[in-house]
């Protein structure tokens, strides 16, 4: 029977002992790396040392320890006379299995300093499960203790592992080595979030963070991947396991919060704000958030940006809530949250700005520096006979604030520090108009109004007059700008060009 090889090098040892002894119990010969022969050996696994083999001692305090001919030519030799002559003549030994798992860079690269990660970058590893997986026709790679019973139950029943079977463990070790080269690099890789400039190349390091039970839909299979160099950015305190639809309603929530000044309060329903509101405290800013549009805000999420105490705690037990978030709760608040037990309760923690955002179309990936920022109202143009009053400027102000959050085409009724009505992704723009007017009732009266782009036609603002709003924030640039202002003015509207557009598709 021929003599078969595995070659082991690993550091998280899960199951290696009983990997192993299967291996020597079907007739295999086991080579390791000094940590992993030893780690075997104490098991009384018969085993041969690396460095025993190859001749070579590990050297440069382990840096080089598998960067050897007779390894590498052992793992990529094919079964061809040419080939096998080579082999031979160094000395070298077919060798039909590799099981290896790489330093653990993300730990070092997320607890210590540049030092520490960079030896922590794993090289005789990746190529090791490199040459393994190019060489799939053959060799057995093995990426994770998670292969080693498939292998050896494949090996057990027939003596060999399918080719399949291989082929996807190569596809694993080729994913493993690919998402550990780009966390490298994404580390080394200053960041400056002021360039604004996309990268040369986009390398997607992720790993399911949180399991999901479907996507949108229960048809849709689902997940939360994070870069593993990343902390999650939130800590569930209680409630039923976010759902995806939950994630992406709490991005939003927690990402306008965070755009106004506290306390603040945002209320959040697919994907739209339907209610914002600043206050004295947290608990006015609810109940303010909460009047914008209390229909829409049933089973909606709310964000906060500052502390929630008791108070606080007290006005949400009364709505009906998916997720409640803020940066921190009163030990007594929580107590009270508790009430509500399938509701989620988050701690959003310190979490990093993203430099691009991301997002799938036609087969293909979208990407985009993220619309952040402060507007500057030195830049802002007032374009109609009459100005704004000083609360109406400072209105205008938290509409536009606010209308960058919503959903294209956005129109956002507010009075000071309140949203009173909100049009969210609508085909034309008087229609966002018309719903904000409808949303906002006899509130529309003596509101102001933020537009995310150019009124096309002036048949918004004549829609705003009226209901009675008097001020009208917008960045104008459209070809019929010069009507839209003569409607301001004809119904005696004060208008406030900022330049600057905000869509959000």
């Amino acid at each position: 029977m021929k003599e078969r090889y595995a070659l082991f090098s690993v550091t998280d040892r899960s199951g290696l002992v009983e990997f192993a002894r299967g291996l020597v119990g079907l007739g295999w010969r086991i080579l390791a790396t000094r940590g992993t022969a030893q780690a075997l050996a104490a098991a009384g696994i018969p085993v041969t040392s690396l460095e025993e083999w190859t001749g070579v001692p590990e050297i440069l305090g382990g840096r080089v320890k598998t960067l050897h001919p007779r390894v590498h030519a052992g793992i990529l030799a094919r079964p061809t006379e040419g080939d096998l002559a080579e082999l031979a003549a160094i000395g070298g030994q077919l060798i039909d299995l590799v099981a290896v798992n790489l330093y653990a860079f993300e730990e070092a690269a997320r607890g210590g300093g540049l030092e520490e990660a960079i030896e922590a970058i794993d090289i005789g590893g990746v190529a090791l499960l490199r040459a393994a997986a190019k060489n799939f026709a053959r060799v057995i790679v093995c990426s994770s203790p998670a292969d080693y019973p498939l292998v050896l139950e494949a090996l057990r029943q027939g003596g060999e592992v399918p080719l399949e079977l291989r082929r996807r463990l190569a596809a694993r070790a080729f994913q493993l080595t690919a998402c550990y080269d780009a966390m490298i690099a994404r580390y080394l890789e200053p960041e400056d979030p002021g360039s604004g400039s996309l990268p040369e190349r986009l390398l997607l390091a992720a790993r399911p963070a949180i399991a999901l039970r479907y996507g949108e839909n229960p048809h849709q299979a689902g997940a939360f991947y994070l870069d593993p160099l990343r902390s999650l950015p939130f800590e569930v305190l209680q409630g039923k396991p976010l759902s995806y639809n939950n994630l992406l309603d709490l991005e939003a929530a927690w990402r306008a919060v965070q755009d106004l000044p506290a306390p603040a309060s945002v209320i959040v329903k697919h994907n739209n704000p339907c209610g914002a509101a600043v206050a004295d405290t947290p608990a006015q800013a609810f109940q303010r958030a909460l009047e914008s549009d209390p229909e829409s805000a049933y089973g909606g999420i709310v964000a906060f940006n500052t502390t929630v105490d008791a108070e606080t705690a007290g006005a949400l037990l009364g709505v009906f809530l998916e997720v409640i978030a803020a940066p921190a709760y009163q030990p007594e608040a929580l107590e009270r949250l508790t009430r509500k037990r399938t509701c989620r309760v988050i701690r959003m923690r310190e979490a990093g700005t993203s430099l691009i955002e991301i997002r799938s179309a036609l087969g293909g990936l979208l990407v985009q520096t993220p619309d952040m920022g402060e507007d500057d109202p030195e830049a802002w143009e007032m374009v109609t006979r009459r100005a704004p009053a000083e609360s109406e400027w400072r209105a205008l102000s938290f509409a536009w604030r606010v209308v960058r959050h919503v959903r294209s085409n956005a129109i956002v009724l507010a009075r000071e520090g309140q949203t009173v009505g909100i049009g969210a992704g609508q085909m034309s723009r008087v229609d966002a108009v018309r719903i904000a007017v409808m949303k906002a009732g006899e509130r529309a009266r003596g509101a102001v109004l933020a537009s995310d782009a150019f009124f096309p036609f002036p048949d918004g603002v004549e829609v705003a007059a009226a209901a009675g709003v008097t001020a009208i924030i917008q960045p104008g640039g459209s070809i019929r700008d010069p009507e839209v202002i003569e409607a301001a003015d004809r119904w005696g509207i004060a208008m406030v060009f900022t330049g600057r557009r905000h869509f959000r598709h």
